[in-house]
């Protein structure tokens, strides 16, 4: 009987990693094809460069800095459900609305607000994808999912270059056609509520890890994902030196992301299945590798240009999957949104000040700017090397998490 019902449990959690994965594919489709044109979009509305960059940057710093007041208010509340839906509904419906705006004032609302809604629904999100995560392995469960999430993230610029050069650059349409994925995006989230109205029932109940606060191990990890998202610069600071250095086209950078996103994906699907077998040492020597993006990028051409292409999206796809499926045992089930709120806040913040310090380097040197990209990556391995050692002294044998019980 035993068995029985950990096969049922370890079906229903892959089926709602599935489902969270469908519909993170469908929202990063949308989402992320806006934020590929949404530089230009503004420009072409009159505004400024300085107004773009104060948009962009202060839409980033709210859809993070939010995260750690979603996660607590989901935790404190129990209501995951209606605040992942509000996040939802608020950012995929604003997306489309862009076609509509008037001026760049208006559109830079929009822009915030699509922000604030992926802050809204981020934390109780992965809180809830933890519990079915924990059927099939972390890693696995998150890696699946951050895999289908880079897809669309992949495929959705991609859709938008086609519609603008079918339609002489017409930027209202490009964002009315997203309205399709955005709605298909809202009724799956429906039908996942439907049948899945407790996911934290996927998950058996355990004793809590520790009663208040969180363990050391937490904050010494925290630590060293702040220093490697400082170290990782934003694609438009990475595409505006391909534009002014003459490495790669504009025609082409489009291209260079959808690469990037590729290579994000399949990472993370290949590292998540890694992590619940080798545990988080598995960072240590991913970050290393990761770091070598800077050099090939902003001081190479062409083809080391896309190779440094591929390991930022390496570096991104494990990161984001690797970093929800560490945190999640670390800290108790009842605490899992806050502390994805606080852990993805941080790694925000930490991400928006290093691209903001990249961004002020460039008018100093660009071997300066890749020193400071590798140092700060690689200043996180003695960290996580503390977070490993400390990991396999609570478990008492080896830092890999356990493996999922067969169904």
């Amino acid at each position: 009987m035993a068995d029985k019902a950990r096969g049922r449990r370890l079906s229903a959690g892959l089926k709602f990693v599935l489902m969270v994965g469908v519909m993170s594919f469908f929202a990063d489709f949308t989402y992320e094809s806006s934020r590929a044109v949404i530089g230009p979009f503004l420009g072409l509305l009159g505004a400024g460069a300085l107004a773009i960059a104060v948009v962009t940057g202060f839409g980033e710093l709210l859809g993070y800095g939010l995260r750690v007041v979603s996660g607590r208010g989901a935790d404190r509340t129990g209501r995951y459900w209606p605040i992942t839906i509000s996040g939802y509904v608020l950012q995929m419906s604003v997306v489309p609305l862009l076609a509509l705006a008037g001026s760049w004032q208006v559109a830079a609302l929009l822009v915030i607000l699509e922000r604030v809604g992926k802050a809204i629904r981020n934390p109780p999100r992965d809180a809830m994808l933890s519990h079915a995560a924990k059927q099939i392995g972390y890693g696995w469960g998150f890696g699946v999912h951050e895999a289908l999430d880079q897809f669309g993230a992949m495929f959705g610029p991609l859709l938008i270059a086609l519609v603008l050069a079918s339609s002489r650059h017409d930027y209202r349409l490009a964002f009315a056609v997203l309205a399709v994925p955005a709605a298909i995006m809202l009724c799956l989230l429906g039908v996942a509520r439907l049948v899945y109205p407790r996911p934290q029932d996927l998950e058996p109940s355990t004793a809590p890890v520790q009663a208040h606060g969180f363990p050391r191990r937490f904050w010494l990890y925290l630590a060293a994902a702040a220093l490697v998202a400082a170290g990782f610069a934003d694609f438009p600071v990475i595409a505006f030196h391909f534009q002014q250095a003459g490495a790669v086209s504009a025609d082409l950078t489009p291209i260079f992301y959808a690469v990037a996103m590729a290579v994000s994906g399949a990472g993370s699907l290949l590292f998540g299945r890694l992590f619940d077998r080798f545990g988080i040492g598995l960072l240590i020597p991913l970050t290393v590798v990761a770091a070598a993006y800077a050099p090939l990028a902003f001081l190479g051409g062409f083809w080391p240009a896309l190779i440094g292409m591929c390991l930022w999206g390496l570096g991104m796809g494990v990161h984001e999957s690797i970093i929800p499926a560490a945190v999640a045992p670390m800290v108790p089930a009842d605490r899992r949104a806050s502390a994805y709120g606080l852990f993805t806040g941080v790694y925000g913040v930490a991400w928006f000040a290093g691209s903001a310090a990249i961004g002020a380097l460039f008018s100093v040197s660009l071997t300066i700017v890749v020193l400071f990209s590798v140092v700060a990556q690689l200043a996180a391995v003695p960290l996580l090397i503390l977070v490993r050692r400390r990991h396999e002294a609570s478990d008492g044998t080896s830092s890999a998490p356990p493996r999922p019980a067969p169904g």
